[in-house]
């Protein structure tokens, strides 16, 4: 702030005590916000732990079925949590190709783009987000990544698709040591996907130290005994690359959904301790996927029944247990409902 242009028209003190007001005013209150980039206002909200999100499980169509899903997604507010299958469509007339969204892996060309269904869809909101400035419940959207192929045509075509959106996501430095657990520069997205080491040296390894990190990988997981204590299932903790856990529901009750019985005080106790035991490790947990319902509504929606906790009261105690033991991602396919149940 400067008064060299402003002429003092009585005397030097009260022309001082302009100057003083104005700078009092033009000061913020707490004076670190004079050293500390803006988008540290948000760091904290990604601590794991910190917040309870809907994670819109398949969230794409089938075969041109269920085309509203990300409309259905999107409309339950932000923050929350949205998945992409993706693979990699070659068109054999001319050898064209594109990132696709689809849960499988034999390709008819009709799969929608994730550009244009995803990117596209949500730049409004992005750019709203990005034009206001608002961080406090950045990032808006956490996009879950889930590769159903892994040519490494399709790594680095989804790499650089990341690029040109940068601006909107979270990311962190490249280390020289994965050990080193970088500081989080917080957009209005976060993209998180897979354990594989395809996408590891994709996504990490192969990004020049000092370079941002664009998608955050899953760690690894022991999934010979999915009952086994959390420190078995899980050794490492969080790294500068892979800062997430990704479960089946399998892990809390055996046998998953479709053998769950009645929710006990040992059921919960085990969640809590899966939940508790990622956060300390500095992880974001997540837990796929719960649905509850009949099986004709099930046909109707295009939702898998190995998901199907066999009722909505059945899901909605599990989808309350999560909320009340931290879960980081709920994945469902009953987006509003959960929705409902988190707000």
């Amino acid at each position: 702030m400067s008064c060299e242009k402003i002429e003092p028209r009585r005397s030097g003190s009260i022309y001082l005590s302009i100057c003083l007001w104005v700078a009092v005013l033009l000061v913020p209150s707490d004076p670190r916000s004079l050293a500390e980039p803006r988008h540290q206002a948000s760091v904290s909200v990604l601590k794991p732990g910190t917040r309870v999100l809907l994670d819109a499980h398949n969230c794409y169509p089938y075969d041109g079925k269920w085309t509203n899903r990300l409309d259905r997604a999107l409309s339950t507010g932000t923050p929350l949590a949205i998945e992409q299958d993706l693979a990699w469509y070659i068109d054999p007339q001319s050898r064209q190709s594109r990132i696709v969204v689809t849960h499988d892996i034999k390709l008819s060309g009709q799969e929608p783009a994730l550009r244009e269904y995803f990117f596209e869809r949500v730049r409004p909101i992005m750019e709203k987000a990005l034009r206001e400035g608002d961080r406090g419940d950045w990032p808006l959207i956490t996009l879950n990544l889930d590769f159903k192929t892994e040519q490494p045509d399709l790594l680095a075509a989804v790499w650089k698709l990341l690029g040109e959106f940068e601006p909107w996501l979270t990311t962190a430095d490249r280390a020289t040591n994965a050990s080193d657990l970088m500081p989080l520069h917080v957009g209005p997205m976060l993209v998180l996907t897979g354990e594989s080491d395809a996408q590891e040296h994709a996504f990490y390894e192969n990004i020049p130290v000092g370079q941002k990190l664009r998608v955050f990988g899953a760690v690894h997981v022991n999934t010979e005994h999915p009952t086994a204590d959390p420190q078995v299932l899980v050794p490492a903790s969080a790294d500068n690359y892979r800062r997430w856990w990704n479960n089946p529901w399998s892990v809390v009750e055996a046998g998953g959904q479709k053998k769950a019985r009645a929710w006990t005080d040992a059921d919960g106790t085990r969640l809590a301790s899966l939940v508790n035991y990622a956060h300390r490790k500095g992880l974001w947990i997540r837990f796929y996927t719960l649905d509850g319902g009949s099986e004709p509504t099930f046909r109707a929606n295009g939702w898998f029944s190995g998901y199907d906790f066999g009722s909505v009261a059945a899901a909605s105690i599990r989808w309350r247990a999560a909320q009340e033991a931290g879960v980081d991602y709920i994945a469902t396919d009953q987006y509003e409902q959960l929705a409902r149940l988190l707000h």
